[in-house]
């Protein structure tokens, strides 16, 4: 039924939040060298939080003067899973979902795509995740587009093979789980500017590849996720770590269309724990 409701949502009357998502596509993903816009989700966040159409718009119009427009139209890809990790495909990939949207609905492309886009579920620091999720909740097609187009073009593989976990237990609390790889990975460099970057760095450890996988996946794998990113946020205020938390949300909204759900929180999970590693407080 969920599911349903949400497909649905695109036949909803136009509002403001519509509006200035249509408006927030002529924008680039990311600014100022790889920081993702966040636009589209505050957006919603406000507005699912009571703001009137007036603070919609100042809020936009205060946010887009860090933003930069988008360089050009693109043109539907024949094969678009050869552009993942691409970021200079993102306007084909864009044209790409936006045609696929218009064609088949919401619900089909989901249904195909998710699962091809979960193995780098940690694309941008899970902005694509995150950004499709939102853009799901608030019923809006170009918006559905431009978060599968920005999670695919910058496709995050962490462990992109399935290797058997090596640690000593298979941990069913992701705290565990976490304090085991951080104590792994002791002394191991993790540099870079970028979430998303320090994430890479930490998945080309040989210790993230014997951990990554040693978390229980169970009905109960997403929930306590989301404890521990709740958790520590709330006890380090980290930047990082809150993308923990907004992304296990996001899964949750995008659940409905993953039919392989082990498969899918498996992904998510070495994302989840390289996000962990990436911000130094596991």
């Amino acid at each position: 039924m969920r599911k349903l409701r949400a497909a649905g949502r695109f036949l909803k009357s136009r509002t403001v939040l519509d509006e200035l998502l249509d408006a927030g596509l002529r924008y680039a993903p990311e600014y100022r060298g790889g920081l993702s816009s966040h636009l589209p989700m505050a957006l919603g966040a406000l507005h699912d939080l009571g703001a009137d159409d007036d603070r919609l718009r100042a809020f936009f119009d205060h946010y887009v003067g860090r933003l930069e427009p988008a360089t050009r139209a693109g043109k539907p890809l024949v094969e678009w899973t050869a552009q993942l990790g691409r970021v200079d495909a993102f306007a084909d990939l864009l044209a790409t979902f936006q045609a696929m949207l218009a064609e088949e609905g919401m619900g089909p492309v989901l249904n195909r795509v998710l699962p091809r886009l979960m193995p780098g579920v940690g694309a941008a620091a899970f902005h694509g995740l995150i950004r499709t999720a939102y853009a799901i909740s608030a019923g809006h097609a170009g918006e559905v587009a431009a978060g599968l187009a920005y999670w695919a073009c910058r496709h995050l593989p962490l462990v992109p093979r399935d290797t058997p976990p090596q640690s000593a237990n298979i941990q069913h609390d992701p705290a565990a789980w976490m304090r085991e790889l951080a104590t792994a990975m002791a002394g191991t460099p993790i540099d870079g500017d970028l979430i998303f970057e320090r994430m890479r760095l930490v998945a080309e450890s040989e210790h993230f590849a014997r951990h990554a996988n040693a978390l229980l996946i169970d009905d109960n794998t997403l929930r306590a996720l989301a404890d521990f990113a709740a958790e520590r946020y709330t006890a380090t205020r980290n930047f990082t770590v809150l993308h923990l938390v907004t992304s296990c949300h996001a899964m949750r909204v995008l659940m409905p269309w993953l039919d392989k759900r082990d498969a899918a929180l498996r992904c998510y999970a070495r994302a989840y724990a390289a996000g962990c590693m990436a911000s130094g407080i596991a």
